[in-house]
Parts: C-alpha cells; structure tokens; sequence
C-alpha cells in the first residue's frame, strides 16, 4: 500500500499528506483533528505557541497559537521567522561527490570550442518595435525555404531595446548579447529598426569576436524592404548551418540549468530532491549545474554559505542575497513577501518553506562559484546565479549565461518554457497524467518506486534530450524569452 504521508527528516515535528487525508484517519501515529490536503502538514504532536515548526530538519516558522497533535499547520497558524537582515558566518560542511558511471551525448560543436544540443538558426530583435518584422522573416523564410537541415528557426521577441535608462538599457543588450552568442544556435539574425537605444553599431562592437558566416546583422530602416532583406540573410545563414554535424562527447560538457516554478509541498520531497540527485550526478561526471532564484534562497541562504568551496565564494553568496534584499527595498516591497497563492494552496506556508525546498535542487555538492549579471558561466560545478524567482525571467537569465537546457519542476504545472529545452518535471503522478501535454517526467512516481531508479530514468532523459529529442514546450512551440526590469522606462 502506497504511503500516505511522510515525515522528510526524524528531527520534523509535522508531517507531508501524500494524498488527500480525513479527520479521524492515524497517520504517522497520529490521529487527525481535521481533514488534510495533499501538500499540506499536520502537527506531529502539540506545539505550543510561539515554538519553532521544524521542516526538512530545520525551521521554517513559529506557531502563533497552540497546534494540538493531528491539527492542519499552515498560514493560519504560524508565522516567518525571517528578518530583514541578517549576519552570516562560513561554517563550511563537507560536500562529498562520488565516482559516477561515464555517459555520451551527440552535439554540435562549436568554433570556440563551445557545444550546443540544438542546431537553431534565430532571429534576435535589438528592440520592440521590429517584433512584428521578425515573426514575418521568420514565417516568410520558412514558407519559401523550410526548414531541412537544421533544427528550425525561431524569433525571440520583447518589448525593451529603447526608452531604457541605465542598468535596464545595459542588462536589455547584455541579455540580447548573450543569447545571440548561446551555443545552441547554428546562426542568428539581429533585427534592429535604426533610431532605438539600444544601437546596432554599439551592440555588435559588444559582441567581441563572432563568425560573420553564422551572425548577421539587420537595420530595417536603412533597406527598402526589410522583409525581402532577412530572409534573403537567413538564406545565406542556413546555408552554412546545414553543414554542421552531431558529434560524440562526454556528458561533462553540459551546463544545466535548476528551476521550479508553481511549487506545491511536494517539490521538496519528490521533484526538487531528484533533480539535486541529478545536479550531483553531473557535477561528479564534471558537468555543470546552475541555481538561480535569489529571492527562493532566503531562508536557505546559509546551508548554501556553508557549501561554498572557500571564503571568496562565501563572500559572492553573501554579496549574492544582501544585494537582491537591497533590490527589494529599494522598491519599498517586503523582502519575505512570497509565497505565491498557488504555492500556499499547494501547501507551501512560508519562505523559509519554499526554499528549504526550492534549494534541493542544488543537491548536496559544494559551490563553486557565483554568476552575477555581467557573466558567463565559467566553473565546472555547481554555480549560483543572480536572477528573480519569475519563471520567464529566471529561465531567460539561465540559459543566457550558457546553460543548454532548464530543468524545471512544477507541482501546480505550467505551459511555459525558455529559448533552450525546458524539460517539465511534475512533482505530483496527478499532474502528469492530467498536464500530459505539459510535462516530460513524472518525479511523483519516487513515492511508488526510489530515487535510485527515477534518477537512472532522468538521466536517459536529458541524455535523449540533448541528443535532439524535443521536449513538450519545444513541441507546443512555447519557447520565449523576459528581460528582467528594475529601472525607469521614458
């Protein structure tokens, strides 16, 4: 008989429903006072008001009343603990990584000895107002030209590139930047207009070194028709993209990307713990991996302190959540408000909840380093990344700083994915069967079967994935891309 609730670590004083659980029914033996909700947590035993609730082995809030044994534990009960700031210490752990068995992916590679697990040719608008010019080079190139031979051709459309002041102008062409030089793209068309911000001249010199083969350059309004005149560009693009060619190498080349996005209280008992299984995986196999969602680490912050591989990198983390608390409250906003409504009705109570959860992903290896917005991943490893918790934005952020593809779990589901593979894993068997449509995996099966044998399963997952298996929001074409905002638009 499958298990209806369970108790993540012995030192917990609550327990998760694994399914929907009557009042009267014993669990963990307990008998409940009222019915429970799957996701949601029951006391244990009686917690006196103002005691600490102890999830995943450490706090995540305080009761603001008397919870008897048995008794729903959630907002209407119990409070934060988190503060606004904060004093840290490194207190480093050991982060052992195990010998793993060698694994091969076929990708493409690149002249500066990048690898890409898709050959794409992509039209990158320099600003909003050509989106409309780029959806039409795109679909008029593929009505007369198809698209044999490569792995398709997209346009990756915003509403940013003019109007911007500042750090928003910088990070809107730094973001362009990168994707336009992301690995998983054979060729790319930079679409300008003429008169915005964000100029072509002053982007392509931020450019660097590029192959003018593969990276073409647009402004429509220096040609008569600039319709005729990209596609006539992206014609000469693919004829240098079809002639590259899948090859062998190690799994360590990949760089992925950890996301969640529409938690529930299963992320950190099925779907987020899997995926920081995988994150060990490929960083003992010498592969890359990259957390983001700064505002999902508060609260979490100082058991990732703890795993940093020395006192520098201590510091970046440190730098790391001190500045994105400043971000907050330069806006006037309250640093913990989060979680989201759907996260709450998952069963998600308060922040320290969610990220004790939301940073599974990051598995139990050391950090290597810390990304922040001008960057590039560098280190083989674990790496942080400075971003928001939005899902559009923090996938955009990730796979701009190299990641290949985003793992991204989900217990309340979403459509969404970046401009690289997005693989949809559900927490939850009920939305996977549901959301079939939206989700590659399933890592609600870990609670009918073990984490040994789904991690083997999502392993040959991406391995497929990244051998050029489409994932669902490449099938649904749900690939978009969100510049993160922080300052004035004129």
């Amino acid at each position: 008989m499958a298990k209806k609730s369970i108790i993540i670590n012995r030192l917990d004083n609550v327990a998760v429903a694994l399914c929907d659980l009557k009042a009267g029914e014993t669990e963990q033996g307990v008998k409940l006072a009222e019915d429970i909700t799957k996701g949601h947590k029951f006391a244990l035993k009686d917690i006196k008001n103002g005691e600490q609730i102890i999830k995943y082995g450490n706090s995540i809030a305080h009761a603001t009343a008397d919870i008897p044994a048995g008794c729903h534990v959630h907002t209407h009960n119990v409070k934060t603990n988190l503060k606004e700031n904060l004093e840290y210490e490194y207190n480093k752990v050991p982060t052992p990584v195990k010998k793993v068995a060698p694994r091969t992916v076929n990708v493409y590679e690149r002249a500066n000895g990048d690898v890409g697990i898709r050959n794409e040719i992509w039209v990158i608008p320099t600003v909003g107002c050509v989106n409309g010019q780029a959806k039409e080079i795109v679909e008029t190139f593929k009505a007369k030209c198809g698209e044999e031979g490569f792995d398709g051709v997209f346009t990756y459309t915003h509403p940013y590139g003019c109007s911007q002041l500042g750090d928003d102008h910088e990070r809107t062409k730094l973001i362009l930047q990168k994707i336009v030089k992301h690995p998983n793209a054979g060729g790319v068309l930079v679409l300008g207009l003429g008169c915005e911000n964000n100029q072509m001249a002053a982007f392509k010199a931020g450019l660097g070194e590029i192959d003018e083969n593969r990276i073409k350059f647009l402004v429509c309004q220096e040609v008569e028709d600039e319709i005729e005149a990209g596609v006539a560009l992206l014609k000469q693009i693919a004829a240098v993209v079809k002639k590259d060619k899948r090859v062998k190498k190690d799994i360590s080349c990949l760089k992925v990307g950890l996301k969640c996005g529409g938690s529930d209280g299963l992320s950190g008992i099925t779907a987020n713990p899997l995926v920081g299984r995988f994150s060990d995986y490929i960083v003992a196999a010498g592969g890359t991996t990259v957390l983001s969602e700064v505002p999902e680490m508060f609260g979490a912050e100082q058991l990732l302190m703890n795993r940093a591989k020395d006192e520098e990198t201590f510091k970046k983390i440190v730098r790391l959540i001190n500045d994105f608390k400043d971000y907050f409250r330069r806006n006037g906003q309250e640093v913990y408000e989060n979680p989201s409504p759907g996260n709450k009705a998952g069963g998600i109570t308060t922040l320290e909840d969610k990220s004790l959860g939301c940073t599974q992903k990051s598995g139990a290896g050391p950090v290597e380093d810390v990304v922040f917005d001008d960057g590039f991943v560098k280190c083989k490893g674990l790496n942080l990344l400075n971003g928001p918790g939005n899902d559009m934005c923090a996938v955009t952020n990730i796979a701009a700083a190299g990641c290949h593809l985003v793992l991204f779990t989900t217990g309340r589901g979403t459509p969404f994915g970046g401009f690289v593979p997005t693989i949809k894993i559900a927490t939850n068997s009920d939305l996977a069967a549901k959301k079939a449509n939206w989700i590659d995996f399933n890592a609600g099966a870990v609670l009918e079967s073990d984490f040994d044998t789904q991690l083997e399963k999502l392993i040959d997952l991406i391995v497929e994935v990244a051998n050029g298996k489409k994932t669902k929001n490449e099938l649904n074409n749900t690939k978009e891309i969100a510049i993160f905002k922080t300052g004035v638009t004129l």
